[in-house]
């Protein structure tokens, strides 16, 4: 009877530790965490990008032509929709599994840089090698004006330890002064230079874009035979003048790895969806002093997604780490490249 007794306890014991298990290791990932999309828009209003036009000075073209992109192209927005929400579900600190980090390690990324110049050694290899160092150099966080970050923005800024290494150089002579923002160059059959593999490369364009545009970039999401950046030929590595410091590939490769403008492309109610960043209504130019406010915060006007002059922005955040590493982890957009 003893016997029967003791088989039953633990037979209930047994029972009760499977109910348990079971009760805690089945949690569906919808009920753990709601995403909240609420905030997000692929789509920029035509109205907040004239503030970052260039009529203040060059600048960068990569939300108008998303906009282009997301007319044309009815499935893009909700393919962006998608790595939005994986984005922040892996970024979202959870209460209860299942949990998943931003991707944590060294990143290296392959660069392919593709130049349409006026004759063969234009941009010669000293540049190239300038502005795939100046890459590294910001993605490290080796910058040396990080030093003098703001006391309420230093203890985010962040080594992102991602490393750039030149792959190959394409070259072809332009045939046209002006390329403009349709991606042409980026096709042989329009004397452009046909994209490099995409899932293993970054693909940087360098060309004369034209209207005071210093590049644009395509986010993750976007059609493969496009995938990557343009840089203007005035405004890549390391050539001098005070957008001619290599910082516009720093500045575009963010876009490509899911980063917003550092306002949010919008007013005080738009975001760029990197919760240390704070909220400002409008890009900021030249070298601006310190504080300057908008939408009743400080800006972080050294933010490499802002638009100030190349010497005068220094660093990315934690926030912004996490979510650009959110592209590599397994199901991510750029997985591929750390495979």
């Amino acid at each position: 009877m003893k016997k029967i007794f003791i088989l039953l306890s633990v037979v209930a014991v047994s029972f009760t530790a499977c109910q348990k298990t079971e009760t805690e290791t089945f949690v569906p990932q919808d009920e753990t965490v709601s995403i909240d999309m609420s905030d997000w828009s692929a789509y920029t209003d035509e109205a907040n990008l004239t503030k970052g036009s260039h009529k203040h000075g060059p600048a960068c073209y990569t939300m108008h032509v998303l906009n282009e992109k997301l007319k044309n192209n009815p499935g893009l927005e909700n393919e962006m929709y998608k790595i939005e929400k994986f984005t922040r579900d892996i970024t979202k600190k959870k209460p209860a599994p299942p949990v998943i980090d931003p991707y944590v390690g060294p990143v290296t990324i392959p660069v392919i840089v593709n130049i349409l110049e006026d004759y063969i050694g234009e941009i010669t290899d000293a540049v190239i090698n300038s502005q795939i160092d100046v890459l590294t150099i910001d993605y490290t966080n080796l910058n040396p004006n990080t030093s003098g970050a703001p006391t309420e923005f230093a203890p985010v800024v962040s080594d992102c330890d991602i490393t750039f290494v030149l792959a190959g150089v394409n070259r072809e002579i332009s045939v046209l002064d002006e390329w403009g923002t349709n991606d042409a160059m980026k096709y042989s059959s329009s004397g452009g230079i046909d994209v490099t593999d995409p899932s293993t490369y970054l693909n940087i364009w360098v060309c004369d874009i034209g209207g005071g545009i210093l590049g644009y970039a395509q986010f993750p999401g976007g059609d493969p035979d496009t995938d990557g950046v343009v840089i203007g030929k005035d405004y890549f590595g390391v050539v001098g003048g005070v957008y001619g410091q290599g910082r516009t590939a720093t500045h575009e490769v963010g876009h490509w790895l899911n980063l917003r403008h550092i306002w949010g492309d919008g007013k005080c109610n738009r975001d760029d969806y990197v919760a240390d960043t704070p909220i400002s209504d409008q890009p900021n130019w030249a070298c601006p002093v310190y504080p300057l406010v908008h939408c009743r915060s400080n800006d972080m006007t050294m933010n490499y997604m802002d638009y100030v002059y190349d010497d005068c922005m220094y660093m990315f955040t934690e926030g912004q780490n996490d979510r650009m590493r959110a592209l590599f982890v397994e199901g991510g957009a750029r997985e591929s490249l750390v495979l």
